[in-house]
């Protein structure tokens, strides 16, 4: 145990020094550099490998179940789990928990994918292609697996940021990321000094939210609406309740140094661009391809493939969006969760929990991220420094900085009782985090 604490203490110091040297935080639209709180700055617990802030506890509930990525939990207290690829044909699980561990109950679903989600009395999941959605009984428990109804189908996958995220509000709508097909939108993808593609053609199928209606069945492109664009990609998304609106977060650019070393150091192409969050309204843009969000300039960059050098505003006209909040780059931010328990201290209530999934393209600095963030919010906006509420992922400091991390945090829940759920989709481990006083 003491050697435990000890590596776990040690991976926490060494990720929040790099993050303090390297890189701050944009809080809201105007833009103000702001440092992360680490784990270490309060008195800080370890707890099933993971070191955590005082008073929390965490519990291992599943281990090898697959390439688990986002979770959701019903009122009873089933846990559904939406895995990357199906493993011995099912691509959904469903356990139950009993006495700190959970049990299989069932599986199903031929697909593999991201997104599950649920909402009136249906269980929605994704594949890279498709929404689809189960009828629940009273107990919120799958009527019948063999049966789904397509929602949405024929979204486009070119297998780069394929992953179908999805979200509903409480207006009967369904929204759906739909990654860009590319890094920056290069008449030759990631290649060296290759321009980009004017007026962006990937921008008409994706590089967007879009928004389907819940409940009709076979729905297309046609029947959907482009909610918000100019984003490259979405993993973590979420509704915010208290002001009613659609938050996401997404994933920056890559390689500014290999792709235009004229301009960009690899130091710079290390820490830069944000990942950003964004409050999102219909109509919204948030500028992909055309620039990225600089958090240590604190301000919206005109992209190298469209005549930018590291310095050149990127919107003049203030027609893209501005994020709520910026974090340190290339730190994949895969799941998000606004907090509406009563379990925890109050200052976690409608605050964002982000889980980062961990850099690999941070070299030749050490790659970094391997952990769950939590982002204090105020009247439906980001309030405040952002601090590391669950560490140890990685295993150690040294698979952090090299970017070897045992297990890589992706889905975010909350169970009926308070606790958040996290889900690792390296060794399909499922995480229960609590608070006691």
């Amino acid at each position: 145990m003491k050697n435990r604490l000890f590596k776990s203490v040690i991976a926490t110091v060494a990720i929040a020094a790099s993050i303090l040297f390297n890189a701050c935080t944009g809080n809201g639209n105007k833009g103000n550099a702001d440092s992360a709180v680490s784990a270490t700055d309060t008195a800080a617990t370890a707890s099933a490998g993971l070191t955590l802030q005082s008073g929390f506890s965490a519990a291992i509930l599943a281990e090898n179940l697959g390439g688990t990525r986002h979770i959701t939990v019903s009122p009873q207290g089933d846990i559904f789990v939406k895995l990357g690829k199906p493993k011995d044909g099912k691509g959904i699980m469903v356990l139950h928990e009993n006495n700190g561990k959970a049990d299989v109950k069932t599986g199903f679903g031929d697909f593999g994918g991201t997104g599950i989600y649920i909402k009136n009395g249906y269980l929605y999941a994704s594949s890279d292609e498709d929404v689809y959605r189960y009828k629940l009984n009273d107990k919120n428990e799958v009527l019948d697996s063999t049966k789904p109804e397509t929602i949405v189908k024929g979204l486009i996958n070119r297998h780069q940021h394929e992953a179908k995220a999805i979200v509903l509000d409480d207006a009967g709508n369904l929204y759906v990321n739909i990654g860009a097909y590319s890094n920056s939108c290069q008449v030759k993808d990631r290649e060296k000094g290759s321009m980009g593609q004017p007026g962006c053609p990937i921008l008409d199928s994706a590089g967007g939210i879009w928004q389907f209606k819940a409940d009709k069945l076979n729905q297309t492109y046609k029947d959907g609406v482009r909610y918000a664009t100019g984003l490259r990609n979405v993993v973590g998304m979420d509704w915010n309740k208290q002001n009613n609106q659609l938050f996401v977060m997404q994933h920056g650019r890559d390689a500014l140094h290999d792709l235009f070393p004229d301009l960009y150091n690899e130091k710079q192409s290390a820490e830069l661009p944000a990942e950003c969050l964004y409050a999102i309204n219909k109509g919204d843009n948030a500028g992909w391809p055309y620039i990225y969000y600089d958090q240590q300039q604190n301000k919206k960059i005109l992209a190298p493939e469209y005549g930018g050098d590291g310095k050149k505003d990127g919107d003049p006209g203030n027609k893209y969006i501005n994020p709520a909040a910026a974090y340190p780059g290339h730190l994949a931010p895969n799941g998000l969760l606004f907090y509406t328990g009563d379990q925890f201290p109050e200052k976690y209530k409608n605050g964002a929990f982000i889980a980062f999934h961990g850099s690999w393209n941070r070299a030749p600095e050490p790659q970094a991220g391997y952990y769950v963030v939590f982002q204090p919010f105020k009247n439906g906006k980001p309030d405040g420094k952002w601090e590391v509420f669950a560490d140890g992922f990685s295993g150690s400091a040294e698979n952090t900085a090299k970017g070897n991390a045992e297990r890589r945090p992706c889905g975010l829940a909350q169970g009926p009782d308070g606790s958040i759920y996290v889900t690792d989709d390296s060794k399909g481990t499922i995480y229960k985090i609590s608070y006691k006083k």
